[in-house]
C-alpha cells in the first residue's frame, strides 16, 4: 500500500513540475535522518551531468525535474531501504548575494531560510545599506521585496519565491550617498574659503 502511495505521489508531482522549484548543477539537497543510526545525514550536491549521488541508493536524476519530484524519489528509495525512516529533505539553492553586505558572494540557502538569515550568511548588511529595499534579480527581471513585511510575517525563502540562480541585491541608501556628498561639498567650501583668504593677502 505504501509503494502505491509513493507511486501516486510521484505521478502527481511530475504533472505539476512546471510550477515548482527546479534544481540546477551546483545546487543540492540537505537530508536529515531522525531515526537511522547510519551516518548519512548531510548536504549532497548535483553534478554537472544532472545526477545527485546519495549514500546507499545511488544516483538520482534531477535534470528538468521539480524538487518535489526529486524529494519524493529520495524518500521512496530510502523507505525501500530502511523500515519507516523519519527524514527531511530540503533544497540547497545556490544564490548570489550582492550590494551592501559585508561579504558578497555565492551562498547555499534552504527553502525554510528567512530573509534575515539569508543576509546573515553574507555577514549582514553594511551601515550604508537601504535594508528595506532589497531586490531579487532574475535574468532581466527585478523583484522588490518588502523587508518589513517579510520580517513581520516571518516568510521563508519558499514563501517569497526564491529560485536557484537568483541574485539578492541590497542597494545603497540615498542618505549614505548624501552624507558623502555633504562631506565633499563641505571640503570644497573650506578650500574655497582658504583660497579667498590667500588671494586677499
Amino acid at each position: 500500500m505504501k509503494k502505491i502511495f509513493f507511486a501516486l505521489l510521484l505521478v502527481s508531482i511530475n504533472v505539476s513540475v512546471i510550477f515548482g522549484q527546479i534544481l540546477n548543477p551546483g545546487d543540492g539537497v540537505r537530508i536529515i535522518f531522525y531515526n537511522i543510526n547510519d551516518n548519512i545525514s548531510g548536504d549532497y550536491y548535483i553534478q554537472q551531468n544532472g545526477l545527485l549521488p546519495l549514500p546507499f541508493i545511488g544516483n538520482i536524476e534531477t535534470q528538468n525535474r521539480d524538487f518535489r519530484f526529486i524529494k519524493a524519489q529520495i524518500i521512496s528509495k530510502y523507505d525501500s531501504l530502511y523500515k519507516n525512516p523519519e527524514l527531511t529533505v530540503q533544497p540547497l539553492l545556490r544564490i548570489n548575494i550582492l550590494g551592501e553586505v559585508r561579504n558578497p558572494g555565492y551562498y547555499y540557502v534552504t527553502d525554510v531560510e528567512k530573509i534575515s538569515g539569508i543576509l546573515a550568511l553574507a555577514g549582514g548588511v553594511t551601515g550604508a545599506a537601504a535594508s528595506k529595499e532589497i531586490y531579487i534579480l532574475r535574468g532581466d527581471e527585478e523583484i522588490e521585496l518588502n523587508v518589513s513585511e517579510l520580517t513581520a510575517k516571518g516568510n521563508t525563502a519558499a514563501d517569497f519565491g526564491l529560485r536557484s540562480g537568483d541574485r539578492i541585491f541590497v542597494p545603497r541608501s540615498f542618505w549614505a550617498d548624501a552624507s558623502q556628498y555633504a562631506i565633499i561639498f563641505s571640503g570644497i567650501a573650506v578650500l574655497s574659503t582658504v583660497v579667498a583668504i590667500l588671494l586677499r593677502n
